[in-house]
């Protein structure tokens, strides 16, 4: 049984519920957005729109591969949030310390899941 095909779909899935958050509710995204980076709120919608654009483009074999890469290269520029977040205690958000601290390795496993799709 092929699982890459599954799971490409719940990949894309995933990655379109979260751009589309971006956009419908973008107060959480841009609270978490280091103090060091400019105009956060463009920052979370372009972040949302290459989420969108990730997730469409896994869906179609002509685009996976370039689509898994960007999402990877995403994955590792939104990293500053997920420590920012960590580091200001959820920023403003209620979230348990746990929740922030597992965030960082699911990083790592959305990258390996992007990769592991791209073909």
């Amino acid at each position: 049984m092929n699982l890459k095909e599954p799971a490409r779909l719940v990949l894309a899935l995933f990655f379109l519920t979260a751009g589309l958050m971006h956009f419908l509710r973008p107060d959480g995204f841009v609270r978490i957005v280091p103090p060091y980076l400019p105009n956060p709120l463009l920052l979370v919608q372009l972040s949302g729109a290459a989420e969108i654009a990730g997730a469409l483009g896994l869906l179609v074999p002509a685009t996976r591969r370039l689509a898994a890469w960007g999402l990877i290269a995403l994955l590792i520029a939104v990293f500053p949030a997920n420590v920012y977040m960590l580091q200001s205690h959820g920023a403003g958000i209620a979230v348990p310390e746990w929740a922030l601290w597992l965030r960082l390795p699911l990083q790592l496993v959305l990258i390996g899941w992007a990769w592991w799709v791209r073909r």
